[in-house]
């Protein structure tokens, strides 16, 4: 018998439960009956988000008895970053009452309500089916057209434009990106490479400055707004934009440039040791230590304010494990008077006085005067001029992230294990430098010298090293506005466009396999739907000794799929940036089904659900569908065909520009709900909902002041206009009031100060001698006259009309402009609680068709600016200006 003493001490390997290869008849009938024959909710919804609760845990377990799973995924994150669960009993959406008046501010105004009983829930599935239809339908039109004009002989076809949206009239496009067709079937690809699109459009004339103002004064031709020129700033000339959208194709798509020179990178400042007064303490006493190991203290000691991270024990043992290493190789800690001390407990340790010293410098940072600071900017600016741009075949492009990050700690996100990891100083020998042979090379900072320096032609980056923490490698890179960014952007939403040309194929296709004999083609099918429907990350394996346990839905083990009758499915673990995934869905019976076979005893925590299939093979069968596909494309897809079926029913006829602007972002939230786009509730959401509230108070009260002012000026409005006309808002009761005028009391003694302390620095900066404090005094007299005019008011319920020339005329035409203030506001304010756990920004930046806004703003005149801020506006330079003023370009 062989001898088991060696396997002592070795851990048992945990049994790995494999679902069946195929799926017998017998099985799916059992499975079929073990389903509950409930009425399910409509399915592709997303039932609720926020923390997971005992009684959703009711998987069956071996006997039929009630399993309860452990959640050890998430522990922490529900202990340092609590995720609120949303009790708000309001409907997503109500109507209008009419097109002036916004909704209440706490509806959200996503999906159209009517007076029926039809559940909200049924309507948002409704609508969702309706879209999935329009997609089939547009597929097969578009498979059709093509059909037909392969059978058309080429000279009846040769002077069309294919890029025509079906059922309108032909009218040739001047965006460069010539087609649906087109665009997406000239070349095919089978990445997100770099390489400069070919196009069918010549070359438009560059936008004018002058023109581009005009536009934007106008409202119109959005794309104009943006500025067709850059200026250098090292040569203080102008030079044109390159239009790579308009730039004829290279012959070599892996040649990213020929030629390429820049200034290399910028290093952080030297560490700068604390004073001799300031010590970290350990167990009471002070502690000197080298400046190597007193610099990795001051990163733990300058951020006491962020509990969320000092707090976490992850965090204070990742660092303290690398204080106690850096101590041990520069020499250790010491006493005063030379003495050895041996820090082992983090408890004692006491990081109270460096906090005060960083806080003392912060504060005395904001209090400089404003010369100071922008001295200080400008020297900030002159020395970051030389590494800001490159030139990149002898065009200027601006470099996105140019600046080493300076030491400190690693913090990640969500439950990183490495989170309070000291993260090195990067040094020059750890860069490496990418430019053209015949450039001149980067100096290194002195006494130092390059890693290496290459010459690669056919990669976009810089310059480049290796982080620590994790091993990652870090890249200084294009800005987002430049070319290369914008090429990539490009072809990814393009991508999304092929995809519909066969989107039905491919949801018919999963569909029929859901109850395929084979059990790998069945995985497969149920993971495509929830990646389609839910928009579900496909997932990698991570090595989770080094990395966060991140999960997509390839890698869904048991624990993170809770299943409830009949038809709901939870899923709760950690996803990309190990940020916690919670959401409940609805999903098709045959789905649910599925989920429940695959997660069938004897498989239990720790097993695949998706134990036959894998991220490669999912992209290796869409790729099948089309050249390039894979499981990434369908999130961009599905929020740009959605939203682009939404701003095409629209009706902003009559409308304000607040009023479009309000409703094109509840398309986008829409999409946001329809594509399971979802955040947590920002911790200060409520507190900013409150501000914005008041602020609506306030204006109603200045407009009810400005009435009671009427009625000062002629008492026989009254009777005109009727009682009901002066009431005073119902919230506004005499508590709020009272209080407010206190705010407006001390808003303008603030005022009344900040300008005083202005005029003393500008009469310095002029060698000219302060105002005398008696000046703020007398100035100060007015908040004391407007305190003494409340406390009248309140006792008289009078106001007595202010200000030269004061007329009834002139105080009507004030209140009408409050009550446009006040509706702008209501509609900000609505917006804001509608979005509170809808993830806008990251729909619009990152899924959206930037193209579908541009062609919104130019349509309804709009300018672009109130949807894209000037970072996105150079980031989309790219689809702003190859739309232009075309409104009929469609997704």
């Amino acid at each position: 018998m062989p001898s088991d003493s060696s396997d002592d001490d070795m851990p048992l390997a945990k049994p790995k439960h494999v679902s069946a290869a195929t799926v017998t008849a017998s099985a799916d009938r059992k499975m079929d009956k073990s389903i509950s024959k409930a009425r399910p909710a409509p399915p592709g919804l997303s039932i609720r988000n926020g923390p997971i609760d005992d009684r959703m845990d009711i998987d069956s377990g071996p006997n039929g008895t009630i399993k309860r799973k452990s959640r050890n995924s998430t522990g922490q994150t529900v202990k340092y970053k609590e995720e609120s669960d949303s009790d708000d009993a309001a409907p997503l959406a109500k109507r209008q009452k009419s097109k002036h008046l916004p909704p209440s501010i706490k509806d959200t105004a996503t999906l159209e309500s009517s007076d029926d009983d039809q559940p909200l829930g049924t309507k948002i599935a409704q609508r969702k089916a309706d879209i999935e239809k329009a997609a089939a339908k547009e597929a097969k039109a578009i498979r059709a057209d093509a059909k037909a004009k392969k059978a058309t002989p080429r000279k009846a076809i040769k002077d069309e434009s294919d890029d025509e949206p079906l059922a309108k009239p032909k009218k040739r496009q001047s965006n460069g990106v010539t087609s649906a067709k087109k665009a997406n079937g000239v070349k095919k690809e089978d990445s997100d490479s770099d390489a400069p699109i070919s196009k069918k459009a010549k070359k438009a004339a560059p936008v004018t400055k002058g023109k581009a103002a005009q536009a934007a004064k106008n409202g119109k031709g959005a794309a104009k707004a943006v500025k067709a020129e850059s200026k250098d700033n090292s040569e203080g000339e102008e030079e044109e934009e390159y239009r790579w959208w308009d730039a004829p194709k290279k012959e070599d798509d892996s040649v990213k440039w020929n030629t390429l020179e820049h200034s290399g990178v910028l290093f952080p400042p030297a560490y700068e040791p604390l004073p001799k007064n300031v010590k970290l303490y350990y167990d009471g006493q002070a502690v000197n230590m080298h400046v190597d190991a007193e610099e990795v203290a001051t990163f733990f000691g300058s951020m006491l304010h962020s509990t969320q991270n000092v707090e976490n024990p992850v965090f204070q043992k990742n660092f303290f494990a690398d204080f106690k290493d850096i101590l041990k190789k520069t020499g250790g800690a010491k006493t005063s008077d030379g003495k050895a001390i041996d820090i082992k407990d983090f408890k004692k340790l006491d990081f109270t006085k460096i906090f005060e010293h960083y806080k003392a410098l912060s504060d005395a940072k904001k209090a400089r005067p404003a010369a100071e600071k922008k001295a200080e900017k400008a020297e900030k600016d002159e020395a970051e001029a030389p590494f800001m741009y490159c030139k990149w075949d002898g065009r200027k492009e601006k470099v996105g992230n140019f600046r080493v990050e300076p030491p400190g700690l690693f913090r990640g996100r969500g439950e990183h294990p490495k989170t309070g990891t000291v993260k090195k100083r990067v040094l020059p020998e750890q860069v490496t430098i990418n430019i053209g042979k015949d450039a001149t090379v980067p100096t290194p900072p002195p006494g130092h010298k390059w890693k290496a320096v290459q010459h690669d032609n056919k990669a976009t980056w810089l310059a480049m090293w290796q982080e620590n923490v994790n091993g990652n490698y870090k890249y200084v890179m294009l800005a987002a506005n430049s070319t290369v960014k914008g090429q990539a952007d490009f072809k990814k939403f393009e991508k999304a466009r092929e995809l519909k040309k066969h989107i039905d194929r491919i949801r018919s296709d999963y569909t029929r396999e859901l109850k395929s004999e084979v059990m790998a083609d069945r995985q497969r099918a149920t993971a495509m739907y929830l990646i389609d429907k839910f928009a579900l990350r496909a997932g990698n394996e991570k090595d989770t000794e080094n990395e966060a346990e991140t999960v997509g839905c390839c890698s869904l083990k048991f624990e993170h799929v809770t299943l409830r009758e009949p038809s709901t499915v939870i899923f709760d673990f950690l996803g990309k940036d190990s940020i916690r995934f919670y959401n409940e869905f609805s999903v098709d019976r045959q789905v649910f089904k599925n989920l429940k076979m695959f997660k069938k005893a004897p498989k239990e925590d720790g097993d695949d659900i998706f134990d036959r299939l894998n991220t490669s093979q999912l992209n290796k069968h869409l790729s099948s569908y089309m050249q390039g596909l894979t499981a990434k494309v369908f999130r961009t897809y599905n929020a740009s065909w959605t939203m682009s079926q939404l701003l095409q029913k629209l009706k902003v006829e009559d409308r304000t520009i607040p009023e479009k602007i309000k409703l094109y972002n509840d398309c986008n939230r829409e999409v946001a709900i329809l594509c399971n786009h979802k955040r947590t509730v920002g911790a200060g959401h409520e507190a900013q909902m409150e501000k914005l509230g008041d602020r609506i108070k306030g204006l109603k009260y200045q407009k009810w002041r400005s009435k009671m002012m009427m009625l000062d000026l002629d008492p026989k409005l009254k009777k005109k206009k009727g009682a009901e006309f002066f009431e005073l808002d119902p919230e506004l009761d005499q508590e709020w009031i009272e209080q407010h005028q206190q705010f407006l009391a001390k808003e303008l003694k603030e005022k009344i100060e900040k300008k005083f302390e202005k005029d003393n620095e500008k009469l310095v900066a002029e060698k000219k001698s302060k105002l005398p404090a008696k000046e703020l005094k007398e100035r100060l007299k007015a908040v004391s006259e407007l305190e003494a005019k409340h406390k009248k008011e309140n006792r008289t319920k009078k106001v007595e009309a202010d200000g030269r020339g004061a007329s009834v005329e002139k105080l009507t035409t004030a209140i009408e402009k409050l009550d446009d203030r006040i509706r702008t506001l209501e509609m900000q304010s609505a917006d804001r609680e509608g979005n509170k756990e809808v993830a806008l920004g990251t729909s619009k930046i990152n899924y959206i068709d930037p193209r579908l806004t541009v062609v919104f703003s130019a349509k309804f005149e709009v300018p672009i600016e109130k949807f894209f801020s000037k970072t996105l506006r150079d980031k989309f330079n790219w689809a702003i200006q190859s739309v232009g003023d075309d409104d009929t370009w469609e997704f």
